[in-house]
């Protein structure tokens, strides 16, 4: 939902993203929908499901107001970078772009790797910027903000590449509510991710 132009910027760049998803969706019991959705979603971004993991574990439930346990999810996500060999992580920042609270432990749970130095050798962090409510709604308009403003890293899409993404993200369907309708016609995460290195 939030990842596309970080994805789709690391395949036009050469790199072959592999995609974490630390819960299966569980909320309302559509947990084995929204992984197929997932993968499908994936699929559509060119990520194909052999590169797609989804870890459903009782202590980690879908929530967005449950903080998961940073050790349990740490050792969860190394244990994910060591076997697929990964050599750059892309989170979210302390914000989780909405507040929600699972996206936050993951945060907390690279940053304590980060930390504490148990990530691989050269293995770096980018945190997706959480922006202001305004920023987050004006689509395309914040590609100009955006590149004014300091960053590590700046992905942008094309019209066509955007498109991707939204196909993408209607992919979701289990999850297509009537602000998340709005979403794909206004938000800047379909269009441009900036990210800050730890």
């Amino acid at each position: 939902m939030f990842f596309a132009p970080a994805l789709l910027g690391l395949r036009r760049a050469g790199a072959a993203p592999a995609v974490l998803c630390c819960s299966a969706g569980n909320y309302y019991n559509q947990g084995e929908i929204r992984r197929k959705e997932l993968e499908e979603s994936c699929r559509v971004l060119g990520i194909p499901p052999s590169d797609v993991t989804v870890i459903d574990h009782r202590d980690l439930p879908d929530d967005p107001a449950v903080e998961w346990d940073t050790q349990l999810l740490a050792t969860l996500v190394l244990k994910h970078i060591e076997a697929k060999n990964i050599n750059l992580v892309v989170t979210f920042d302390a914000g989780g772009v909405s507040g929600h609270a699972n996206h936050i432990s993951l945060y907390s749970a690279v940053r304590y790797l980060h930390s504490e130095g148990k990530l691989p050798e050269g293995c770096r962090v980018l945190v997706l910027e959480s922006v202001n409510l305004c920023r987050k709604y004006i689509s395309f308009l914040d590609v100009l903000i955006s590149c004014l403003l300091p960053r590590d890293a700046l992905f942008i899409l094309t019209e066509e590449e955007t498109e991707q993404a939204k196909r993408a993200m209607r992919c979701h369907r289990s999850q297509l509510l009537w602000f998340r309708q709005l979403y794909l016609l206004f938000s800047r995460y379909l269009v441009v991710n900036s990210l800050r290195l730890l």
